[in-house]
C-alpha cells in the first residue's frame, strides 16, 4: 500500500482526506506552513510536515490541493525526488516556463498525473486528438459570487448584475494566467485536446445560476460533441467543486487499483 501524502488543508484536502480514510488509505502526511501544523492536522487527520524534503521521505504518492502556488512551490522537487504526484492545479500549467520546469524534474523519476477537476469528456476529448481535432471551445458559467475576488470585478459589478454577461473571452492560456482560482477547467481542456493557445474560452458571471457549468464543444474527425455538466459546490466552501475533489481520489484510485477505467 504507497504512503499518501497530501498538499494543502483546505476544503478539498479535507475531503480527500476522509474519502481515502475510507478506503483505507489514511494520508501519512500534510505539508504545512510553520506555525500551520495544528490546522493542517484538524483539517486532515493526518501528521503535519513542514518542508518538501520531510514530504518526499514519508509519502509515495502526494496529492495536490494547494492550487497553483502549491505545484509551483512543491512539485518540481517532488518529482525530482522520484515521488509520484496528483494535482488538481492543471491551470498552472499554462505558465510555459513551469511546465519545462516540471517536465525536467520528472527526470528524477516523478510523474504528475492530472486529476480532471470539475468537468468531464475529457478521456472523449483525448481521443479524439488521435484523429485530429478542428475546434475545442470552453463555455464556463458560474453565480456572480463565484467570480468575486476574479478579474471579472474589474469588467463586471458583480452585486448589479441582471442578466448573464461575459467577462473573458479568448484562449484557454490567458483565461488560466488571469483566474488561477478560476479556470482550471479550461486548462484541463486545452492539456486533453489542442493545446492552451488553441482552445477557445468564454468565462460567464449568470446571476440566475445556481451551480458551476461547464460546456465543453469539440469538432474534428471524430466527429462533434457538446458536453455539459452543472456541479455542486463542497459544503464547506462554496468556491470549491465537490467533483474537484472527488476526481483526486478517482485519481488515486487509478493508480492503485488493478482495473484502471
Amino acid at each position: 500500500m504507497p504512503r499518501i501524502g497530501l498538499i494543502g488543508y483546505g476544503a478539498i484536502a479535507s475531503y480527500v482526506a476522509r474519502a481515502l480514510k475510507d478506503d483505507g488509505m489514511t494520508p501519512v502526511c500534510v505539508l504545512a506552513r510553520r506555525g500551520r501544523e495544528a490546522a493542517a492536522e484538524a483539517a486532515t487527520g493526518a501528521a503535519s510536515v513542514t518542508d518538501t524534503a520531510q514530504m518526499a521521505t514519508r509519502a509515495d504518492i502526494i496529492i495536490d490541493c494547494a492550487g497553483h502556488a502549491g505545484l509551483t512551490m512543491h512539485g518540481p522537487a517532488l518529482l525530482a525526488a522520484g515521488r509520484d504526484l496528483i494535482t488538481l492545479s492543471l491551470g498552472a500549467l499554462a505558465d510555459a516556463e513551469l511546465q519545462s520546469t516540471l517536465e525536467a524534474a520528472a527526470k528524477g523519476g516523478g510523474r504528475l498525473h492530472l486529476a480532471s477537476g470539475a468537468v468531464g469528456a475529457l478521456d472523449a476529448l483525448t481521443a479524439a486528438r488521435v484523429g485530429g481535432l478542428e475546434m475545442v471551445r470552453y463555455t464556463g458559467i458560474k453565480p456572480p459570487s463565484g467570480w468575486v475576488g476574479s478579474p471579472a470585478e474589474e469588467v463586471l459589478d458583480l452585486v448589479a448584475l441582471t442578466v448573464a454577461v461575459p467577462h473573458f473571452t479568448g484562449t484557454a492560456r490567458a483565461a488560466a494566467l488571469a483566474y488561477p482560482k478560476n479556470a482550471n477547467v479550461a486548462a484541463a481542456v486545452a492539456l486533453a485536446g489542442i493545446g492552451f493557445d488553441a482552445t477557445e474560452a468564454q468565462l460567464i458571471a449568470d446571476p440566475t445560476a445556481t451551480q458551476n457549468t461547464h460546456r465543453i464543444e469539440a469538432r474534428g474527425a471524430f466527429g462533434q460533441f457538446d458536453f455539459v455538466i452543472s456541479g455542486n459546490a463542497l459544503p464547506d466552501n462554496p468556491k470549491s467543486s465537490a467533483l474537484a475533489a472527488m476526481s483526486a481520489v478517482s485519481a488515486l484510485r487509478r493508480q492503485t487499483g488493478w482495473l484502471r477505467i
